[in-house]
């Protein structure tokens, strides 16, 4: 079993910037491929969209389109710790953002069924 804590949402003003962090216990870290999802006000559960997912090793490296050249994703196997750094954000950012993480696979894709969630953490971009 995994666990997964988010942090690091909040409100921020539009062109601002938020990084949030999930931290991971219950496995060796290093053996999980990790994402970022949100999940926008209004929508299902099913409806989650995939922002960005990162390898085993931090090597490889996918993003939405939405986000690309704005959001970087990094880990940091020593400290059991996943991020999401957020810039120029955008109202349309505004959203409960999971961290996901799975130890089936090197790394997943936008569509892969991460089989351990977190809570989510709140961010809020006002214009």
């Amino acid at each position: 079993q995994v666990q997964l804590v988010e942090s690091g949402g909040g409100l921020v003003q539009a062109g601002g910037s938020l990084r949030l962090s999930c931290t991971a216990s219950g496995r060796t870290f290093g053996t999980l491929a990790l994402a970022w999802f949100r999940q926008a006000p209004g929508k299902e559960r099913e409806e989650r969209e995939f922002v960005a997912s990162i390898s085993r090793s931090g090597g490889i490296t996918y993003y939405a389109d939405s986000v690309k050249g704005r959001f970087t994703i990094s880990r940091d196997n020593a400290k059991n710790t996943v991020y999401l750094q957020m810039n120029s954000l955008k109202p349309e950012d505004t959203a409960v953002y999971y961290c996901a993480a799975d130890s089936r696979v090197v790394v997943g894709g936008p569509s892969y069924p991460y089989n351990y969630w977190g809570q989510g953490t709140q961010v809020t971009v006002s214009s």
